[in-house]
């Protein structure tokens, strides 16, 4: 079970996985589109009274978010994007990056001519395997 605070808000993609106890304040506007990843436990906030900061939030699509995350306002993650576990968003994530920590970063580029079919970040056996460029020193397996 997830809950949707300003549920006139929230426009939701196809094929958006969606994990328990998430919450997600769409009361600015939250976007998800089409196959993202949300893992359990996340904060997805469009409003924020700790800092008083209120904006849309906009999860493109294919983007991964790990458990116990938090997406706060005015934050936009890229396609095929993913956000590492117990992770606190406070700034735009380009497209093809893995970013992770408190706040998140950017910490590696994923190579977009390798991922699998239809740009899932497996490869076409299914598992979560994919091709990363680990800050420009060559390339590994995740």
């Amino acid at each position: 079970m997830w809950v949707v605070q300003g549920l006139d808000g929230l426009i939701l993609g196809r094929f958006t996985d969606i994990g328990a106890f998430t919450l997600i304040n769409a009361t600015n506007g939250v976007t998800i589109e089409d196959e993202v990843q949300i893992g359990p436990h996340c904060a997805i906030l469009s409003a924020s009274t700790i800092d008083n900061k209120w904006g849309p939030i906009h999860l493109k699509k294919k983007c991964c978010i790990g458990t116990h995350s938090t997406v706060m306002p005015n934050v936009t993650i890229g396609e095929n994007s993913i956000i590492g576990a117990y992770s606190f968003v406070n700034c735009d994530i380009p497209a093809n990056v893995i970013a992770y920590g408190i706040p998140a970063k950017v910490q590696h580029t994923i190579m977009p001519d390798k991922l699998g079919p239809g740009g899932y970040h497996g490869n076409n056996k299914g598992d979560k395997t994919g091709t990363i460029l680990d800050d420009g020193s060559g390339e590994r397996t995740v």
